[in-house]
């Protein structure tokens, strides 16, 4: 065995960064040690990368097949489409004017969320290299699920157990702007289940998995659904246990979507390029059994207002 991997924490409660380690070349007995950190931690970061896509490809592929993109209004397609292209400026360079429709579908990434829960298959991680940060805002944040579930009093762990939450992509970027989603677009990412209660098989911790996307639980009226689910969501991002990671040139921050919710920050869009290309790494299979098909009800004056706490909260 070789030496052991150099890490330092993030937070109290998750995430390490992995000192002196180039993900470009990574031995076999070294990715190991990157997996139990992974399954660990569940937040990775990996400062001073020198990333173009393919690196970054096939880096994120040793850790399973990746998501292709699913094109849609703020796509590029001059990149690969295992890469996800998330910048404020266009496919000529050029930064995208205050109030164009493609920053405000971006702006749902200021809610938490997890990569691809509306997917029948959701995604195992994400990985984000920093190309070009903002000096001030810009930050992404990171909450542990599996925290917040251990925390839950005993019978709620119980009363969540088997429970079926469905997930909507078109209901959570509803909350921020009538028509984002064009129907075509919308017809790809029809409504899901997702299992409310997951274990990592590694070592068997559960965290409940809730998200922006999720709107629904089966068997449970829209309206005490929608809170428990608000409820849950709080209780995982309550300030003390939320990691803010400050982006630096060269960053790769790898992340549990089993487990982590994660969030963008705002920052000045009209003066400052932020350019970070996102792989994905695909899931194992369905969290959930099919269930006979769940209307997902329109958004609510409650549903609005979390949406708007979350696009406004610093």
């Amino acid at each position: 065995m070789g030496a052991a991997l150099e890490t330092r924490p993030l937070h109290p409660l998750l995430g390490v960064e992995i000192v002196g380690v180039d993900v470009r070349r990574v031995d076999a007995d070294v990715f190991e040690r990157i997996v139990g950190a992974f399954d660990e931690h569940s937040v990775l970061l990996f400062r001073g990368q020198r990333l173009d896509d393919e690196a970054q490809i096939a880096f994120s592929r040793r850790f399973g097949p990746l998501e292709t993109t699913i094109r849609t209004v703020v796509s590029q397609t001059r990149y690969r489409q295992e890469i996800s292209n998330l910048a404020n400026v266009d496919a000529d360079d050029r930064l995208i004017p205050a109030g164009d429709t493609r920053n405000l579908f971006n702006a749902g990434n200021q809610m938490w969320h997890t990569d691809s829960s509306f997917k029948r298959v959701p995604a195992l991680a994400s990985l984000l290299s920093g190309r070009e940060v903002p000096p001030e805002g810009g930050e992404t944040e990171f909450a542990s699920m599996r925290v917040a579930y251990e925390r839950l009093p005993d019978a709620t762990r119980r009363f969540l157990e088997d429970k079926v939450a469905i997930h909507s992509f078109e209901y959570s970027r509803g909350l921020v702007g009538e028509g984002l989603l064009s129907p075509e677009y919308a017809a790809q990412v029809p409504p899901v289940p997702q299992a409310l209660v997951r274990a990592n098989p590694a070592h068997g911790r559960k965290a409940f998995f809730v998200a922006s996307h999720a709107c629904e639980i089966v068997g449970m009226p829209t309206d005490e659904a929608r809170a428990l689910l608000r409820d849950l969501l709080a209780r995982a991002t309550a300030p003390e246990l939320v990691y803010t990671h400050r982006w630096r040139p060269g960053d790769l921050a790898m992340w549990d979507n089993r487990c982590v919710l994660h969030r963008g920050r705002p920052w000045n869009e009209s003066r400052y390029r932020r350019v970070m290309h996102r792989t994905t790494v695909a899931g194992d299979g369905p969290t959930a059994p099919d269930v006979a098909e769940v209307a997902v009800a329109p958004a609510r004056e409650a549903d609005v207002a979390w949406c708007r706490t979350q696009l406004e909260t610093a």
